[in-house]
């Protein structure tokens, strides 16, 4: 698979074993010592604690093997792209669980890198958050990792590497979990519809995935378009029937403006969480963001409508929904709301403001002098994994890594267990930037650049020269990743520690 350039794969096994001990010398120890990967390496490291799933619980389990495979993303007679992927088929893989259900998902490395699985938009115990060296560690080639939680949450979610992100997800490591139980009536038809570009040329070659110049401003977008990995897919709907239409933005850059034509269509939801229904004009999606719509199919079989992406300089068909078959007969459309997950509401009187401005780097990240391992060899530091050796973004004027990785960053910040806090995320850059919050789902309250409607989310855009006040109730133990999801924009800098004490 192409690599950025500068970066060598480290897969011997003592080189990471030696980093990962470096690593997490500090920060994170008043968590009990425990490793879940089956092959009991990194035995001695400190990680969270997971919880015991309760005695008699049958859960869901899966198998996920992260390998290379073979997919036609491009028209014969250009070839097959080799990418990665957690199993066979034609696009991501589509896990579904209901409500109350526990998921079992074994984690099976079979790439040349050590990976993990970062379970977005979920809150779940901080042990199962799947970002190596803070949470777990990182599962080596031939390695492997179980997962087990029980979402608390309805909704639509995904999961992702969340280490050398920019090569896993680039070259399609990611996949869809539903979690369903939220609806107040049943919809005919549910569709998943997982957008991403992918960087590759006319001759079907991936492309370098990260480049100085995209990293530096708005990210480095693919120029094929993908709806569950096909080009302007056509999927078959049931004629007259009540369609759920389930659309998450798994780009690394692209922004997206949603609409439909065709039809109306109504947004149930963002990020996986219930939205009183709102008559869908556009709805604007960065890197990692979801929405639900639901409309009503045509009645006309053979009759098309489209998914829409305005974001651009002329709107661009993603795909299309053919009416099929006999046609169902339904009482006038209205749409029905979505039951809501049972999220803590803030309590906004008296809570603490805490800012965070998002900027560029003002100095570049520091690095430690090489290690020489046991054997003799040299290990470089900006040759790990997690790192990239530019860094352009910061976090209150702080990078990521901001220091020596003989300890890991402090958090930019400590939130009091139960309590209220108010964020006001300030944009001083020229670009947008989506933020992530990992284990917690916020409350998006304001903007200064104009009315919003307030609404829970775990991703939220924030534009160029914009101030966005969002709140949380700070219920989930642990240190925590935020981070920009322009992923060039996470690797170069734009993400840090906050911990809930």
């Amino acid at each position: 698979m192409p690599r950025r350039s500068g970066h060598k794969p480290i897969n011997r096994r003592r080189a990471i074993l030696s980093l990962g001990g470096v690593v997490l010398g500090a920060g994170i120890g008043q968590f009990a010592t425990r490793a879940l990967a089956e092959s009991g390496k990194g035995a001695n490291q400190t990680y969270p604690v997971a919880p015991e799933m309760p005695a008699g619980v049958q859960p869901t389990s899966v198998m996920l093997t992260a390998k290379a495979r073979l997919r036609q993303l491009k028209p014969a007679p250009l070839p097959p792209n080799d990418i990665y992927d957690y199993a066979d088929g034609d696009g991501p893989i589509v896990m579904r669980l209901k409500q109350g259900d526990w998921l079992e998902a074994k984690l099976v490395n079979e790439i040349q890198e050590h990976t993990t699985i970062h379970w977005h938009g979920i809150r779940l115990p901080v042990a199962m958050d799947g970002v190596p060296y803070l949470t777990q560690p990182p599962v080596l080639p031939g390695e492997s990792f179980t997962y087990r939680f029980q979402p608390p949450d309805t909704g639509t979610f995904f999961f992702h590497p969340h280490c050398n992100t920019v090569e896993q997800l680039g070259h399609g490591l990611a996949g869809v979990l539903v979690v369903e139980g939220d609806e107040t009536r049943p919809h005919d038809h549910d569709l998943v519809c997982a957008y991403r570009d992918w960087r590759i040329d006319e001759a079907g070659k991936f492309m370098p995935m990260m480049t100085t110049e995209g990293a530096a401003k708005a990210g480095t977008f693919g120029q094929h378009r993908t709806i569950n990995d096909q080009e302007h897919p056509v999927f078959k709907v049931p004629a007259g029937g009540d369609i759920r239409i389930r659309f998450l933005n798994l780009d690394m850059a692209r922004v997206l403006d949603l609409g439909v034509t065709g039809t109306e269509a109504w947004v149930i939801a963002t990020d996986g969480n219930a939205l009183p229904p709102i008559k869908l004009k556009s709805w604007r999606l960065g890197p990692a963001m979801r929405a639900d719509l639901t409309l009503r199919a045509p009645a006309t079989a053979g009759t098309r409508i489209q998914l829409v992406n305005y974001y651009a300089a002329q709107p661009i068909v993603m795909a299309e929904l053919e009416a099929v078959g006999p046609v169902l007969q339904r009482p006038d459309f209205v749409p029905a709301p979505l039951k809501p997950s049972a999220i803590p509401e803030p309590q906004l009187e008296g809570a603490e403001t805490f800012p965070l401005r998002l900027g560029a780097s003002s100095v570049p990240a520091d690095l430690p002098p090489d290690l020489v391992l046991p054997d003799g060899s040299v290990l470089r530091y900006a040759d790990a994994l997690c790192l990239t050796p530019n860094t352009f973004w910061a976090f209150n004027g702080q990078p990521w890594p901001s220091q020596s990785h003989e300890v890991l960053p402090p958090p930019l910040v400590t939130f009091q267990r139960g309590r209220t806090y108010v964020i006001e995320l300030i944009n001083q850059t020229p670009h947008i930037h989506p933020v992530h919050l990992h284990g917690h789902t916020f409350k998006v309250l304001s903007s200064s650049k104009g009315d919003i409607v307030p609404h829970f989310a775990d991703t939220t855009i924030v534009a160029p020269k914009e101030r966005v006040k969002i709140a949380l109730v700070a219920d989930n133990p642990g240190d925590w990743m935020i981070h920009c999801h322009i992923i060039e924009h996470q690797d170069t800098g734009m993400m840090g520690i906050f911990r809930v004490a």
